[in-house]
């Protein structure tokens, strides 16, 4: 009887422990644009109300997030926005190589290219990307004065940047417009005056974006995406990345999905199992940024309400309906 009740304890000890593993903090990654932003409060959100588990979030750019999902430490565990192809090396590395770290299942569509005001195609026939490449639009989006027009290529840490920068070169536009980076928020402060004086304004844009329900803009035409003049070397493949990529057609159609580093499947299960279901839609998103970044509502907030309004969505991707 003795023996039976300490093998009772013992198994209820171990019992103890695999649940108490089985609900180890979540560390969402938290990249800087705001549909990631929104994406990781989301997926916190229905871990710690749904799942009854903790999750915390940590700013990050693409290369940390991946890098610490692969060491599986916990450092962080979930990047909420992946874009294919965008950040195809770092999937090609730590999902299909390593198998240290998996995608959902779900994912959304999106798309990407130089966008203007529709005044600028208006009233000065801006339609193409080679219409940046001009003395005309030299001058036209110039906004200091220094003689060269400027186009935003993205914030410093995304790979979209990276592909950005290529392109302007390879399309002939560096020639006329100098690529800048800087900080989103810095950029749409900037964006807003230049629309707000219908002065001329050269951007990387995406959608699902607030910007698109934010002012009247249009994504310039491009010639179709040919895999045969669009190869991509991002700087963690070769420091020589500039040099060695060709960008000269238009973007192919990106799929965004959420990674979440393998180690969840033993450290917080339900939480992995959860991850491996997501499926946000991309009207859905674009409506929640627009909330957040243009009307000015608390992120926490929006996100809450919408998982309170939300619960047959939420119940599907916990594998509950």
């Amino acid at each position: 009887m003795k023996k039976l009740k300490t093998l009772s304890l013992t198994l209820a000890i171990a019992a103890a422990s695999t649940a108490a593993m089985a609900q180890e903090k979540v560390m969402v990654g938290e990249p800087s644009w705001p549909g990631a932003k929104i994406m990781s409060r989301v997926i916190g959100q229905i871990i710690e109300t749904r799942l009854g588990g903790e999750a915390d979030y940590a700013p990050g750019a693409n290369a940390v997030i991946f890098a610490s999902m692969d060491g599986g430490r916990g450092d962080i565990d979930v990047h909420p926005d992946v874009w294919l192809p965008n950040q195809s090396s770092f999937t090609n590395e730590y999902v299909d190589a390593k198998k240290t770290v998996s995608l959902s299942n779900g994912s959304y569509k999106g798309r990407a290219g130089i966008c203007v005001p529709n005044y600028m195609v208006t009233e000065h026939n801006i339609k193409s990307i080679y219409d940046l490449a001009t003395p005309t639009a030299q001058e036209l989006f110039d906004s200091d004065g220094d003689g060269m027009g400027e186009v935003w290529v993205g914030a410093s840490g995304w790979a979209s940047t990276n592909t950005f920068k290529v392109r302007v070169r390879d399309y002939g536009v560096e020639t006329f417009l100098a690529p800048t980076t800087e900080d989103e928020t810095v950029f749409y402060s900037r964006l807003k005056d230049l629309i707000d004086q219908k002065k001329g304004a050269a951007f990387y844009c995406y959608a699902p974006h607030y910007v698109h329900a934010l002012y009247p803009v249009t994504i310039l035409e491009e010639p179709e995406h040919d895999a045969n003049t669009y190869k991509m070397v991002q700087p963690d493949q070769d420091a020589d990345w500039f040099k060695k990529s060709r960008v000269d057609s238009g973007e192919p159609v990106k799929t965004v999905t959420v990674a979440y580093s393998n180690s969840l499947n033993e450290r917080n299960p339900a939480a992995a199992s959860f991850l491996a279901n997501i499926d946000m839609d991309a009207q859905k998103l674009s409506e929640l940024t627009y909330k957040v970044v243009v009307q000015g509502n608390e992120l926490d907030t929006v996100v809450s309400d919408w998982i309170a309004a939300n619960g047959d969505t939420v119940d599907t991707w916990l594998g509950l309906k």
